[in-house]
C-alpha cells in the first residue's frame, strides 16, 4: 500500500509539473506558438511521460484551463468567506472573479480556450467550478432572505453568462483593471434587482391630527 501511495504521489507530481509548465507557456506565448518540446523541457520530464498523462497539447491545455478555474474558485471562496451574510458573500465572490480576469496569464488562456476546447468542453469545465459556485451562492442568498425566491438554474445561467462575457471583454481590454471595475458596477446594478424589499417593521404609524384634518377636508369636497 505504501508503494502504491508513492506511485500515486509521483504521478501527481509529474502531472502538476506538466500543468505548471503548460500554464506558463500558454499564458506567455498563447496556444498555437507553444510546442510540446518546450513544455517537457520546462517541466523537466520526457515526452513519453507527457503522453503517458495527456493525449496531446489540447488535453494539456484542458488540464491547464481546469486548474485556472480551480484557482479562481479558491479565490472566490476566500473573498466570500470574509463577509457576514450570504448576499455580500456572493457579490464579493463576483468581484474576486473579475479581479482574477485582470491577470494577463489567465487572459491569454481565456482568449484561446473557445477555439482550442470548443464551447461544450469549455462549459463542462466551467460548470464544475464557477457555475457550481454561482448556483450555491444564489441558493444561500435566497435561503437567507436576501434575494427573491425563484428557480436557481435559469438565474444562475444568466449570471454566469454575464460574468463570462465580461471576463472576455476584460481579457481583450487595454485597461483590464478599469474594465473589471465597470463590469462589477454593471453586474451589481443588475443583481440589485433581485434584492428582496425590506420587511415592514412594527405597526403602521397612527395618522397625526393634521393629517386627519386633511383627510376630512378632502372627503368633504
Amino acid at each position: 500500500m505504501s508503494r502504491a501511495r508513492t506511485q500515486a504521489e509521483r504521478t501527481r507530481a509529474t502531472t502538476d509539473q506538466l500543468v505548471a509548465a503548460g500554464r506558463e507557456l500558454f499564458a506567455n506565448n498563447g496556444y498555437d506558438p507553444t510546442f510540446l518540446d518546450a513544455v517537457v523541457e520546462r517541466a523537466r520530464v520526457t515526452k513519453g511521460a507527457l503522453y503517458h498523462h495527456f493525449d496531446g497539447k489540447r488535453a494539456l491545455f484542458a488540464a491547464v484551463y481546469e486548474a485556472e478555474q480551480r484557482s479562481i474558485a479558491r479565490a472566490v471562496n476566500v473573498a466570500a468567506g470574509k463577509e457576514d451574510n450570504s448576499w455580500k458573500a456572493f457579490l464579493a465572490g463576483c468581484q474576486a472573479f473579475f479581479d482574477a480576469a485582470t491577470d494577463s496569464g489567465f487572459q491569454q488562456i481565456l482568449i484561446d480556450a473557445p477555439a482550442v476546447l470548443g464551447w461544450k468542453d469549455m462549459r463542462d469545465i466551467e460548470d464544475r467550478h464557477l457555475m457550481a459556485m454561482i448556483k450555491q451562492g444564489l441558493s444561500q442568498a435566497m435561503d437567507g432572505g436576501h434575494i427573491k425566491r425563484r428557480r436557481v438554474d435559469p438565474l444562475a445561467h444568466q449570471v454566469h453568462g454575464a460574468m463570462c462575457e465580461a471576463a472576455m471583454v476584460i481579457a481583450r481590454s487595454d485597461d483590464p483593471e478599469h474594465e473589471a471595475h465597470e463590469a462589477m458596477s454593471a453586474l451589481t446594478e443588475l443583481l440589485n434587482g433581485l434584492v428582496s424589499p425590506p420587511k415592514a417593521r412594527g405597526r403602521a404609524s397612527k395618522p397625526t391630527r393634521s393629517s386627519r384634518s386633511r383627510i376630512r377636508a378632502s372627503s368633504e369636497r
